[in-house]
Parts: C-alpha cells; sequence; structure tokens
C-alpha cells in the first residue's frame, strides 16, 4: 500500500467516483443494484484506495499514478448548423407572430377614430395602451425568435400539422 492509498478522500473525490458510477450504469456496465451498492460504499469510503476499489473493474480509469478520480471527458461533439430556413418562411413566421397585434390595434384605432368623429373632436388617443406594449414584448419575442433560429422550428411545425391534417383526410 503506498502514500496515496492511505491519503483521506475528500467530498468532491467521492463525487467523482459516483459520477463514474453514474457514467457506467449509463453504459450498461453496472446494474442497478451495483450502482447502489458501490455509491453507497463511495460516501462512505475514507481513503482514496476504498474509492479505487469500486473502479477497478470499469474501463477509462486513470492510473493510479495520475490519478485525480475526476471522470474522464468524451470530446465535446460537433454542433450540426441549423437548417437554413427556406426561402419566404421568416416573412411567413413574422406575419404569424405580429398578425393578431396588426388586428387588434387595428381595431382599437378604428374604434378610437369612430369615437373621435362622432364627438367632433379628437378624443385622447387610448389604443397606444394596447399597441406600446403588446408591441414592445413582440418585438423582442422577434428579436430572440430570429437568433435562435425559431422561423425554421415555426415552419417544421406547421409542416407537420399539414402532413397531419393530409393523413387524416385519407
Amino acid at each position: 500500500m503506498d502514500q496515496r492509498d492511505r491519503m483521506r478522500a475528500a467530498d468532491s473525490d467521492r463525487e467523482a467516483v459516483v459520477e463514474r458510477l453514474r457514467t457506467a450504469l449509463n453504459e450498461g456496465r453496472l446494474d442497478l443494484h451495483e450502482f447502489d451498492e458501490r455509491v453507497a460504499a463511495a460516501y462512505q469510503a475514507k481513503t482514496y484506495a476504498d474509492l479505487d476499489g469500486l473502479l477497478t473493474d470499469l474501463p477509462g480509469v486513470a492510473p493510479v499514478s495520475r490519478s485525480q478520480l475526476t471522470p474522464a471527458t468524451p470530446p465535446p461533439m460537433p454542433v450540426p448548423a441549423p437548417a437554413p430556413a427556406p426561402p419566404g418562411t421568416v416573412p411567413r413566421w413574422l406575419a404569424a407572430l405580429w398578425g393578431t397585434w396588426v388586428a387588434a390595434v387595428g381595431i382599437n384605432v378604428v374604434i378610437w377614430l369612430l369615437v373621435s368623429l362622432s364627438s367632433a373632436d379628437l378624443v385622447y388617443f387610448w389604443p397606444m395602451w394596447v399597441a406600446g406594449p403588446w408591441g414592445a414584448v413582440l418585438a423582442v419575442a422577434t428579436i430572440g425568435g430570429l437568433s435562435h433560429g425559431e422561423p425554421q422550428r415555426w415552419a417544421d411545425k406547421q409542416a407537420r400539422k399539414r402532413e397531419r391534417r393530409r393523413n387524416r383526410g385519407r
């Protein structure tokens, strides 16, 4: 038994071993019962030797000489670039997003105009309280949606809806 094996393990060392055990469970190398037993033993471990014994039959553990008891991290998976939206997707998404706002504000302005005409006096322009806050929220949603690819997701969702309707009609 070398010096390192007799050294006291820290909570972070125990957590690293539990994470490695969780990975082994997800890989199918341990069954749930073995995982539970080893996790309990990891939290009760006092020394590095106790912790190392829980991982000896699992591949991918660093040798004792360089062991930090931290799980090996796989190389990051490349994130595929989002597919470009088909032509016309962004304008259709904007029309769907802003269409209700345009209709509601239009109705409110017409009502305001009719009230102003019937009273022969320009009434306080109250439609701004409908248009302003709602428009500000939609502006933020538009900017966020454009920067996160929302038009493409919207177009995909619309295509799925059309496909479902087509399948129901058969």
